[in-house]
């Protein structure tokens, strides 16, 4: 006797397995693309009511740092620092955030360890 497997379930053979890796081949395309398309995007992010401005690529590296005259308060360093601090956190959660959402459209929210 013969067991059937359902549709979907094995008895493609080699033709089936050479289809899913190239759908895998060009998913990992479309996904080295876009994070190439994503490490050049730049993120501004601001705190202190906009005080403190803090633009970042997606690689994570901070390409500007703005304050205002203002914030600028010899007594107050550590209030300054606090600001800076929370617009470039700020900034990496926009870049992961934005990365994790883009990869997640290609991959159909797939969890695969190491991609982003």
């Amino acid at each position: 006797m013969k067991a059937r497997l359902p549709a979907g379930y094995g008895g493609g053979g080699m033709g089936n397995m050479q289809q899913m890796i190239r759908q895998a081949q060009k998913m990992q395309e479309a996904m080295t693309a876009k994070q190439a398309e994503l490490d050049e995007k730049e993120y501004t992010t601001t705190s202190g009511g906009g005080v403190v401005e803090v633009t970042i690529t997606g690689k994570k590296e901070i390409v500007a740092l703005n304050l205002k005259p203002e914030i600028v308060d010899p007594d107050d360093v550590e209030m300054l620092q606090d600001l800076v601090m929370a617009a470039v956190n700020e900034a990496i959660r926009t870049v992961e955030d934005t990365n994790a959402a883009e990869i997640g459209k290609i991959t159909g929210a797939m969890n695969m360890p190491g991609m982003v």
